[in-house]
C-alpha cells in the first residue's frame, strides 16, 4: 500500500523536499501552507513558495490560519494521513495534529540537533561562528524541536558563507536526507534517537534591532553578523545621519592588510599617533573602506544607501571621501 503524505511548509527552503517527494513517486495527499499574504510595495496578497509548487504540479492546497481550530483538525483526519512531512511550516502543530497521521509527523530541521533548536537556526549557527552546521529528520514532539531524530547529514560553514548560500545548501540537503530516511521512517526499520536535552541550545527568531552594528565589538564578531543576516534583516550602521545598509565586509588583521600601500587612502600624522576609536575609517581604496572596530579593522565592500540598490564600497567612494570620519 502506497504511504498517504501530507506536506506542510511555506518558504522556499521547503520547496526542494516537496519536489522531491513529488518526483521520487511519494503520494503526497495534500499541501499545507500559510494563508496568502500582503506582499510587495502594493501590499498584493501573494501565495507562499510551497503554494507555489503544489498548484503547478496539482496539488489540493489547505491554507488554515491556525491548526488550534477544531475544524482544521478534522479536516486533516478525514484525509487519513499515513505521514505529514513539516518542513518550515510557521505554524504549531497541537497534540492532536501530531496524533492525526498513524506514522506522527517528521521535521526537516536545518541544523544538528540539539545544537540550534528554534525558529533561526542558520543565522545563529553563522553568528555564533560555527565551522558546521547540517540538517536533521526528526519525529515530531510537543515540545519545540525536541523530539527523537531519525537521521542528520552535517555541512561545513565556509569562511565567508552568508545566510543566504547556507540556506540553499541546507534546504538541498534537507531533501537529500528526508528522501535517505524516509523508507525506513515508513517502514518501521529506522528508528528514533532521542536528543540529548542538555546539549539544547536555542535559535530564537531573528530580530531587526540586532542588525544594529556595534563598533565596539571586535571585527570578526561584526564580520559574522554581516553575514548572518544577509538577506535578512541586513546588518546596518549610519552614515552622516542616514542609515547605511552593509552586505557584505571582512575582518583584518591589520590597516592594510589586501590593500596596496601605494593607492590606499590613510590618515596620516597626528590622527595615527593615537588609537583610533570604533566606527572610524582609517583607510579607503577599491578595495573596500577599513573601519576600526573594538578588535581590529573591518573592510566593509559592499554597501546600500537610503533608496538605493546596493553597491560595491568604491562606487560609495567616487562620490566622497570617508577617510577620518566615524561612522555608527
Amino acid at each position: 500500500m502506497t504511504a498517504r503524505i501530507v506536506f506542510a511548509g511555506t518558504p522556499e527552503f521547503a520547496v526542494p523536499s516537496l519536489t522531491a517527494l513529488i518526483q521520487g513517486g511519494y503520494q503526497v495527499i495534500a499541501v499545507y501552507t500559510q494563508p496568502d499574504r500582503p506582499s510587495g510595495r502594493g501590499r498584493k496578497l501573494a501565495s507562499s513558495p510551497i503554494k507555489q509548487t503544489a498548484v503547478a504540479f496539482g496539488l489540493p492546497v489547505m491554507q488554515p490560519e491556525t491548526l488550534r481550530d477544531p475544524g482544521a483538525q478534522a479536516a486533516l483526519c478525514a484525509l487519513q494521513p499515513d505521514l505529514m512531512v513539516v518542513v518550515a511550516y510557521g505554524l504549531l502543530l497541537p497534540p492532536a495534529v501530531l496524533a492525526a497521521p498513524r506514522l506522527g509527523c517528521v521535521n526537516v530541521h536545518a541544523s544538528m540537533l540539539p545544537r540550534w533548536r528554534g525558529a533561526a537556526p542558520i543565522q545563529r549557527a553563522i553568528l555564533a561562528g560555527d565551522s558546521e552546521t547540517g540538517v536533521s529528520i526528526m519525529r515530531m514532539a510537543k515540545g519545540l524541536d525536541t523530539g527523537p531524530v531519525y537521521l542528520t547529514r552535517a555541512a561545513p560553514i565556509a569562511l565567508r558563507e552568508t545566510a543566504g548560500s547556507l540556506h540553499d545548501r541546507l534546504s538541498i540537503l534537507g531533501a537529500e536526507t528526508l528522501m535517505e530516511a524516509l523508507p525506513g521512517i515508513l517502514s518501521a526499520s529506522l528508528q528514533p534517537n532521542p536528543q540529548d536535552d542538555a546539549q539544547a541550545i536555542y535559535a530564537s527568531k531573528l530580530n531587526k534591532n540586532e542588525a544594529l552594528i556595534d563598533w565596539s565589538a571586535p571585527a570578526t564578531t561584526i564580520g559574522r553578523q554581516i553575514r548572518a543576516f544577509d538577506p535578512w534583516p541586513v546588518a546596518e550602521t549610519r552614515l552622516d545621519g542616514a542609515p547605511l545598509r552593509v552586505w557584505a565586509a571582512e575582518a583584518l588583521a591589520g590597516p592594510q592588510e589586501g590593500g596596496n600601500p601605494a593607492t590606499d587612502t590613510v590618515l596620516q600624522g597626528s590622527t595615527l599617533a593615537r588609537a583610533p576609536t570604533p566606527g572610524m575609517v582609517v583607510a579607503h581604496s577599491k578595495a573596500g573602506i577599513d573601519v576600526a572596530t573594538g578588535d581590529g579593522l573591518l573592510r566593509i565592500t559592499r554597501v546600500q544607501l537610503p533608496g538605493k540598490r546596493p553597491i560595491d564600497a568604491a562606487q560609495l567612494l567616487n562620490a566622497r571621501s570617508l577617510a577620518g570620519q566615524t561612522i555608527g
